[in-house]
C-alpha cells in the first residue's frame, strides 16, 4: 500500500532552506498581497496562493500565474511577520510545475526556465542567443527588431559570444546537478 502525501507536505517539502512547516505558520494577514509591486496582474495574490497550498487546492494552484509573475523582490518574504520565505515558494512552485508539466498555456516563464536548465547541463553555463528562442517569437514587429539590432550591437562589441562557452569537468558539474534536481528529460 502506497501513502500519498498531500499537496501542502509535497510543497512544503521543496523548501529545503526553511525549518518545519512554513506554510502552516501562515497567518493569512496580506502583508505579502500588500507589498507585492505585480500583485496586480496575479490572477491570485501571494495570502491566496498560501492559503489554497494549505487547502490542498493543486489545480487551482498550478493553473495559477503568480508564481510566474513573482518579481522575486524579496518584499513579501523581507516583511512577513511570520518569516515565511514567500519568494522561495514561488521558485519552489515554478520548479514543482515543470516538474509536473503543469503550467497555463502561453505563459513564457516554464519554457524559459526549461531552456535555461536545459542550457545549464549542457554547457554550465547561460548562452543568451540560445534563451532567446524561448521568448523573443511573443514580441511584435517592433520589439523583436529591437531585440535583433540590440544583439547585432552586443555581437559587433564583442560583448556576445558568438558559440556558447562549456565549463571544465562538465560530467562532475552534471553528476552534482543530478543530485539538486531531477533531470529525465532534460539531459
Amino acid at each position: 500500500m502506497t501513502d500519498t502525501i498531500p499537496f501542502s507536505q509535497e510543497i512544503s517539502n521543496l523548501l529545503h532552506a526553511s525549518e518545519g512547516e512554513p506554510l502552516k505558520n501562515c497567518i493569512q494577514c496580506g502583508t505579502c498581497s500588500g507589498t507585492c509591486p505585480v500583485a496586480g496582474y496575479m490572477d491570485n495574490s501571494p495570502r491566496q496562493i498560501i492559503a489554497l497550498i494549505n487547502l490542498g487546492k493543486k489545480d487551482q494552484v498550478l493553473e495559477s500565474n503568480t508564481f510566474w509573475y513573482c518579481a522575486s523582490c524579496y518584499h513579501c518574504s523581507v516583511r512577513c511577520p511570520q518569516e515565511i520565505d514567500i519568494t522561495e515558494l514561488m521558485y519552489a512552485l515554478k520548479r514543482y510545475s515543470i516538474w509536473k508539466n503543469r503550467y497555463q498555456e502561453g505563459l513564457i516563464g516554464p519554457t524559459f526556465s526549461e531552456a535555461f536548465v536545459k542550457m545549464i547541463i549542457r554547457g554550465g553555463r547561460s548562452f543568451e542567443p540560445i534563451l532567446a528562442t524561448s521568448y523573443i517569437f511573443s514580441f511584435n514587429t517592433r520589439e523583436f527588431l529591437q531585440e535583433i539590432q540590440g544583439a547585432t550591437e552586443l555581437l559587433l562589441k564583442g560583448r556576445l559570444p558568438i558559440l556558447p562557452a562549456r565549463i571544465k569537468r562538465l560530467e562532475n558539474f552534471r553528476r552534482m546537478i543530478g543530485r539538486i534536481i531531477p533531470m529525465g528529460g532534460l539531459e
